[in-house]
């Protein structure tokens, strides 16, 4: 991530011993407005879709990701070129991301059904059900691809994140979300404020790589596992997911109705698998049922 990422701040550190006056690093938000171009019986139009709060770097990937994981893209083939826009207010500009739809692709605006202001911390407000993720995912059915996973893997996981969160290292303040192989090879780490950010700009340099479906993969989220961050990985084909915090009742319902295998609490040598267990080995124990 650049160096716009992070700042510095005086403080006022407390200690047993006392206090000091010292500085801080703290992990950058600013908002991202997302709009897109495209032409619609011979009318060119701009159309603002999204407003989301998020740290700087990697914008073209985060409004990529977006527009995919939501549906109103299909594919990269459909974008033409992301940039920022640059607006009359230069110092705005790099605050907004402009998507040049390729000739002929009409944004599929009618699936995306939520309020498309989103927060840091909530990033699928609005969305109607379940039902609604099924009729826009590109890979929902696609044929499952046999994966066994020995349980030890995953234990390695958070350790090869942590190494290369460096923004997070600075400010603590940083969600992730990773890309490994099956067998535990790095692949992607992206980092934001929003943990939705995170894995849209994840699954945007994939989409970039032309590498979907991410059927053969493990998604690692170095937080909890939320509804939109299951929607979002159902979306780009992802079959694995596994997080460092816990699941939210809505995201394990998600995952079983996808056949997502769920993993959470993946933290000091143990995990509990949630839904779709058959793609993990696991350990051979009197206590295993």
């Amino acid at each position: 991530m650049p160096e716009k990422s992070v700042k510095r701040t005086a403080v006022i550190k407390i200690k047993d011993d006392g206090a000091e006056n010292t500085s801080d690093a703290l992990a950058i938000e600013e908002p991202l407005e997302i709009r897109l171009e495209y032409c619609q019986a011979n009318n060119r139009k701009i159309q603002n879709v999204s407003v989301t709060m998020r740290t700087p770097g990697n914008d073209a990937e985060l409004a990529a990701g977006f527009l995919f994981t939501e549906g109103i893209v299909s594919n990269a083939k459909d974008i033409a070129g992301i940039e920022h826009c640059f607006i009359a207010c230069a110092e705005n500009k790099e605050n907004v991301m402009e998507v040049k739809l390729a000739e002929g692709i009409v944004p599929n605006l009618r699936n995306a059904e939520r309020n498309f202001y989103t927060t840091s911390s909530c990033g699928v407000c609005g969305k109607g059900s379940i039902a609604a993720i099924r009729t826009v995912g590109s890979f929902n059915d696609q044929k499952e691809y046999q994966i066994s996973i020995n349980s030890e893997l995953f234990y390695r996981l958070p350790g090869i994140l942590r190494k290369q969160q460096q923004v997070f290292e600075d400010t603590g303040g940083l969600h992730a979300s990773a890309l490994f192989t099956i067998t535990g090879e790095l692949l992607l780490v992206r980092e934001d404020v929003g943990r939705h950010n995170a894995l849209d700009k994840l699954i945007g340099a994939a989409l970039h790589k032309n590498w979907l479906p991410l059927n053969k993969t493990i998604l690692l989220l170095s937080g909890r596992a939320s509804f939109e961050l299951v929607q979002k990985a159902a979306m780009a084909g992802i079959c694995i997911i596994a997080a460092v915090g816990a699941p939210s009742s809505l995201a394990v319902e998600l995952a079983e109705e996808f056949n997502i295998t769920l993993a959470g609490f993946l933290r000091d040598q143990r995990f509990n698998i949630y839904t779709a267990a058959h793609r993990i080995l696991l350990p051979i124990h009197e206590n295993t049922y």
